[in-house]
């Protein structure tokens, strides 16, 4: 799954180098990084308490012409969710390799605002269990789906020296496990560099 992952990418970059000289607005490749704010819906009946924790990868730009372009990107994502209680807190910790691909749509020149599907690979899960009294203290682990698929939603801000700031929302469509339908929900305050 990784080399597909990465062949995937691999292509894109390709792409967006071939694609720099025909595009007036220069294509780039950079890092991104930030923070999460993740939950999870079950059944539809509003999110659970929020899991804080961050995000990193890499991304390839195209433009397509000086108001539109295609960005894919490879994320390590961090999500689940916390729920809290008299009793104590129960953490789910659900690690992805994310692979959004973003439309983008640039009404000024720094301003833009994106949406576009994502897939996830699930990489690590765990869930726990901390009382205020050790000895209830539980870790277990359960089997999530191991694919995740969404939409994401957002925009942000790209200064002239390629420096951007981006707010996104995950709308996550697949179920992380059978029962209860529950779905990711997540906020991503991001900064990128272009190298």
């Amino acid at each position: 799954m990784k080399t597909k992952f990465l062949s995937v990418l691999m292509l894109l970059l390709a792409i967006n180098m071939q694609s720099q000289d025909d595009n007036k607005k220069e294509s780039n490749t950079g890092l991104k990084g930030g923070y999460n704010l993740a939950a999870v819906s079950f059944d539809g009946d509003g999110e659970t308490g929020q899991r804080h924790s961050f995000h990193i990868g890499f991304y390839s730009e195209s433009f397509l012409n000086d108001n539109v372009s295609l960005q894919i990107e490879l994320l390590y994502s961090q999500q689940g969710y916390e729920l809290s209680d008299g009793g104590g807190t129960y953490t789910q910790k659900l690690n992805y390799i994310n692979l959004p691909l973003m439309l983008k749509a640039y009404p000024s020149d720094n301003f833009f605002l994106e949406a576009g599907p994502q897939v996830g690979y699930a990489i690590t899960h765990k869930e726990e269990f901390d009382s205020s009294f050790s000895l209830f203290d539980t870790s277990q682990e359960f089997n999530p789906n191991s694919f995740d698929w969404g939409v994401n939603f957002g925009g942000g801000f790209k200064t002239d020296t390629g420096v951007s700031f981006g707010v996104r929302y995950h709308l996550g469509l697949g179920d992380i496990y059978d029962e209860g339908k529950p779905k990711n929900r997540v906020w991503q305050f991001s900064i990128g560099f272009d190298f």
